[in-house]
């Protein structure tokens, strides 16, 4: 069964930078130095060809699953009904019974392995135990040592409605 690849708009625009980075800037610079380490002769020795050329294959690699994605892809944008409730981009503050508090982004696979390590994936135990929860819930998660209980004490969609104003 193929998986439905959401993505907050964010997200979207994120891979698809990194798309264009990979694919305008670093691809020509790499290529420039593959054709001048090959023109110095003995490729078999030549240690700036062979790490460029296998760096060059690493970029298309990525441009090709970055192209895949970005095709695949299907943006979930705010609407105002996701309001009080726990839904695909939001921003849920939890707290457990031993008054450990956690701020959290339920998004996209391909976002989690972005800078912030606070957004987990819409797959993830916690984020389906936190869907549709609403302020003062409780979300069981079921984790290899037990259950856990998380109550739920904010939920926003800050910053998808500050990307709408850009």
């Amino acid at each position: 069964m193929k998986k439905t690849n959401l993505i907050t708009r964010a997200g979207y625009e994120s891979l698809k930078e990194e798309r264009d980075y990979l694919w305008k800037q670093e691809r020509p610079d790499v290529t420039k130095k593959v054709t001048w380490a090959a023109s110095l002769g003995d490729r078999s020795e030549n240690a700036d060809y062979q790490y460029n050329k296998k760096r060059l294959r690493e970029i298309d690699r990525r441009v090709r699953y970055l192209i895949k994605r970005i095709e695949n892809a299907r943006i979930v944008d705010y609407s105002p009904q996701q309001e009080g409730k726990v839904f695909f981009g939001a921003w849920v503050e939890i707290e457990n019974e031993e008054k450990e508090r956690k701020r959290i982004r339920i998004v996209g696979e391909d976002e989690i392995y972005s800078q912030n390590k606070d957004y987990i994936s819409i797959d993830s135990p916690m984020a389906k135990a936190l869907l549709k929860k609403e302020v003062d819930d409780e979300a069981i998660v079921f984790t290899p040592e037990g259950p856990k209980t998380w109550f739920v004490n904010a939920i926003s969609y800050e910053d998808i409605n500050e990307s709408k104003l850009d």
